[in-house]
């Protein structure tokens, strides 16, 4: 699968949404709250907005799926998913650390993905089949020999049920959890293919949330997947896990449904 073309594609996609973010950035932008209660902005609305001409005026066989104006479909088997702003909460707060997300969809399995921050002006970009990138530059996620010394990283409590916050919590009781991080929408996923963080564990996501997450990722040498440790895909339910070490997967899951993995290094 050779994606030169929609590889500059979405790196224009990137460069419009960012010349839509950054005037507003710290500004008193007003926000509303959507049907499900979260927030939207202008920059959100605008910044999509932008993304979706360039798409229809280059590529209108493909389907688009956008997080403010929804799904149009196309013809190709391809799709867009893009989300303008992921963490308007923290775009509203003046944190550099919402970014736009654009994934290429083939069949309904993400083949591409990019994770744009307009302020610090760090683009990852992951592509299947090729090594993850930052401004050009290769990263990857880091080894993780025990899950006692993992540093996990969440969005927020106030996302999961109370049943999903258990499950979060058993897993966090496991790791360093005195360096756990919260906040950081995207971010987290981000700097996780970068080598700073070792897990990321969150429900509630939508597709626009996680598709251009699973090639940055995967990219790097980590792994994602859902709570049962499948492949993310169109239909996945929300319940996503990032690992910057895949080999810790067995000890991530049976953390988080309470048992112990067998421990090598019983002491």
């Amino acid at each position: 699968m050779n994606l030169a073309a929609e590889i500059a594609l979405a790196h224009r996609l990137a460069d419009a949404a960012r010349a839509e973010i950054l005037p507003l950035f710290r500004t008193p932008v007003s926000s509303e709250a959507k049907e499900d209660a979260t927030p939207v902005t202008l920059a959100d609305r605008n910044a999509e907005e932008a993304m979706r001409r360039i798409l229809k005026a280059e590529v209108p066989q493909d389907g688009v799926f956008g997080e403010e104006f929804g799904e149009e479909k196309g013809r190709s088997g391809r799709q867009w998913v893009l989300d303008p702003i992921d963490g308007t909460t923290a775009f509203l707060a003046g944190r550099a650390t919402f970014g736009t997300l654009i994934a290429l969809l083939v069949d309904g399995f993400p083949v591409l993905g990019l994770i744009d921050q307009p302020v610090l002006k760090e683009r990852w970009l992951g592509v299947a089949g090729q090594g993850t990138t930052l401004n050009g530059q290769p990263v990857s996620a880091r080894a993780c020999r025990d899950l006692s010394r993992a540093t996990i990283a969440t969005t927020g409590p106030h996302y999961f049920s109370q049943q999903e916050g258990e499950v979060f919590m058993a897993l966090a009781a496991k790791t360093d959890h005195k360096r756990m991080v919260m906040g950081g929408d995207c971010y987290n996923y981000a700097c996780l293919a970068s080598g700073h963080i070792d897990i990321v564990c969150e429900a509630g996501l939508k597709l626009h949330d996680y598709a251009a997450l699973v090639p940055v990722v995967e990219g790097a040498g980590g792994m994602m997947c859902d709570w049962n440790g499948e492949p993310l895909h169109d239909a996945s339910e929300g319940h996503v896990l990032a690992l910057g070490d895949p080999a810790r997967l067995e000890d991530v899951l049976a953390a988080m449904s309470g048992k112990d993995a067998h421990d090598d290094h019983a002491h």
